[in-house]
């Protein structure tokens, strides 16, 4: 029965399914409150699971919370009736539209949707952590993961405690010292930080980390376009204000043969990438404009690259101005989030919430297929006064033509 209503969700929505809200705990963060939940709902799952802090956005991706873990954390679901009564996840919807729904060259090469994005609202910074990459995540049975930043003003209303991130080390940094460090993991805090580079944040800009490379996230609420996997490591013991970071977590993601190794953690980190001298101008990116400023103000929209130097995720933001209606295509499938204002998309109504109860649904989430991204999606801003503003998630996108360092 559920193939035939996505069949007609995707034929009534004219290849764009609508999307239900994906929230996320992790019992080792400590929320934010920037990402619209009710403040009522930030614990609704228990305070042993932690409080949500993560909505994850077109996402066939489960989130590695550990053993109380649900089976579908994480994963989108696609909503098929008006009433939200019946749903798909989405990742049961790539495998039976496949490549009508992302395109025949993702499903060839994939068989799934192979990225997925989120806000991640934490109230201060995270620990010096890794994201594997592919031949140590395959270990345990992921995929390597790069992963992207950017900073929506539009979901930072503060800053939080501290809303500056460490990336990799130091210049001239000796592996000796970092083995050192996780080696007095266990002992209090083991000083990694004092080996790594500290940057202040910036609102609509952001970075690329790939696999390999360590880093402790601000406490900015954060857009972070990814390739589809979970899989990290903490490398840092004890964080700002003394929040201790369990050792479970320094060999999560580890064999169980290798837990112990330390030199299996070193083996993980990406040596020239973590003290690269120029990791600012290879790492930072700010917007960068699909084509020329004038003729799109002139059409009533600007579209900007935002994360653009991965070419297995990325992201543009879409602002259209007040009282107009454009035709936007691209030449893949992609995800949207709505940051501000409210309007139409294609044939759905689109609204940003104001506050979300835990459960409910939302207009402000949807999956937009290639086909329907090729003939273009016309969006209208009803709003006589204020922008719409999105955030599209791509996986492969040929239309990036910006020159990208690292896979």
């Amino acid at each position: 029965m559920s193939e035939l209503q996505l069949e007609k969700a995707f034929e009534q929505g004219k290849g764009i399914l609508r999307l239900a809200p994906a929230w996320v705990p992790r019992a080792f963060c400590r929320p934010g409150k920037r990402i619209k939940l009710h403040p009522d709902d930030y614990y609704v799952l228990g305070v042993e699971r932690g409080a949500i802090d993560e909505r994850w956005f077109a996402s066939t991706t489960h989130a590695e919370n550990g053993p109380a873990t649900p089976s579908d954390e994480g994963l989108s679901y696609v909503v098929l009736n008006d009433e939200g009564t019946e749903r798909i996840l989405l990742r049961d919807a790539v495998s039976e539209l496949k490549g009508r729904l992302i395109g025949e060259n993702l499903w060839n090469k994939y068989n799934k949707w192979p990225m997925y994005s989120k806000f991640f609202d934490n109230l201060g910074p995270l620990p010096h952590h890794i994201h594997h990459k592919t031949e140590h995540a395959n270990r345990v049975g992921q995929e390597g993961k790069p992963e992207m930043y950017f900073f929506p003003s539009q979901v930072n209303n503060h800053g939080g405690e501290f809303p500056f991130t460490f990336f990799g080390f130091n210049p001239g940094t000796h592996k000796e010292e970092v083995k050192r460090c996780l080696q007095n993991f266990s002992k209090g805090d083991n000083e990694i930080l004092a080996l790594s580079r500290c940057y202040k944040l910036s609102l609509d800009t952001g970075w690329d980390v790939p696999p390999g490379v360590l880093h402790a996230p601000g406490s900015l609420c954060t857009y972070e376009p990814q390739f589809a996997s979970d899989v990290f490591a903490m490398y840092q013991s004890v964080l700002l204000g003394g929040h201790c970071v369990s050792e479970s977590l320094l060999w999560v993601n580890t064999p169980a043969e290798e837990v112990g190794n330390f030199d299996y953690l070193m083996g993980i980190i990406d040596w020239d990438l973590n003290v690269d001298p120029n990791f600012y101008k290879n790492r930072f990116m700010a917007p960068v404009p699909v084509k020329n400023v004038d003729e799109m103000r002139q059409e009533g929209y600007l579209e900007e690259w935002i994360c653009y130097k991965c070419k297995l995720a990325s992201a543009k933001r879409l602002t259209v101005a007040p009282g107009k209606t454009v035709t936007i295509k691209d030449n893949a499938a992609y995800g949207f989030i709505l940051l501000q204002g409210f309007g139409e998309c294609g044939v759905w109504k689109i609204e940003t919430p104001t506050l979300i109860r835990y459960g409910e649904l939302t207009h402000d989430e949807f999956f937009v297929s290639e086909t329907a991204a090729k003939e273009g999606v016309t969006i209208t801003n009803l709003s006589s006064t204020e922008p719409l503003v999105m955030l599209k998630h791509f996986a492969e996108n040929p239309d990036l033509k910006i020159e990208v360092s690292h896979e």
